[in-house]
């Protein structure tokens, strides 16, 4: 039973003059540090609000937005995604993905800053929760609030002011798609030529 005794003392006082001995194995974890994010909320948000009294004389009418579009040195620009551009948009449009919104995207595009731009969103089309799907937040009953509107034409209005682009104009008013008064273009709208056209040569037929 001693020599038992003795054996383990050995054991464990050999193992702790290994583990204390320099240049032993020692688990130390150590946290690197890292520069911070390029993340500024304070700068976001006071150029939230130099825009926000900005934008208030840049909201127009449909009438005043088709007007706009028909001068020179100025252009329509959807920021929606590609596949819902490519569905459906006011005809003319440029395309720029709000996610790919970068300085030298931008300057890509639009090589002068001075080059009035018209934007719109979901949020200004009624009757195609497809291609204009409404961006809003309706909270549950329990919550107690009211419906939220995120449209994308707030962000991207900050935002192109942020890169420089101040003459931007934003389109206030909520049109039905079926109106008439503007026109699309996109593969929907193919899509649905064709089959009108289908329908009056079907219709030409049976006479």
């Amino acid at each position: 039973m001693k020599k038992n005794h003795l054996l383990l003392a050995v054991f464990v006082m050999g193992g702790f003059t290994a583990f204390a001995q320099p240049g032993a194995a020692v688990s130390t974890t150590k946290e690197t540090k890292l520069p911070p994010s390029k993340v500024d909320f304070d700068a976001f948000d006071s150029l939230t609000r130099e825009v926000k009294e900005y934008r208030k004389n840049r909201l127009v009418s449909l009438v005043q937005f088709l007007s706009f579009a028909k001068e020179k040195n100025t252009i329509i620009l959807d920021t929606r995604s590609a596949e819902m551009y490519n569905r459906k948009h006011i005809k003319g449009a440029v395309h720029l993905n709000f996610s790919d919104f970068t300085e030298t995207n931008l300057r890509r595009l639009i090589p002068s800053p001075g080059t009035r731009i018209l934007i719109y969103c979901n949020n200004n089309f009624a009757d195609d929760q497809v291609t204009f799907a409404t961006k809003s937040y309706s909270p549950r009953l329990s919550e107690q609030k009211k419906p939220i509107t995120l449209a994308l034409n707030i962000p991207t209005f900050i935002n192109l002011y942020g890169y420089g682009y101040k003459n931007v104009y934003e389109l206030s008013d909520l049109v039905s798609v079926f109106s008439g008064s503007i026109q699309f273009e996109g593969t929907d709208v193919l899509n649905q030529t064709s089959r009108k056209g289908a329908s009056r040569v079907r219709s030409s037929a049976a006479r």
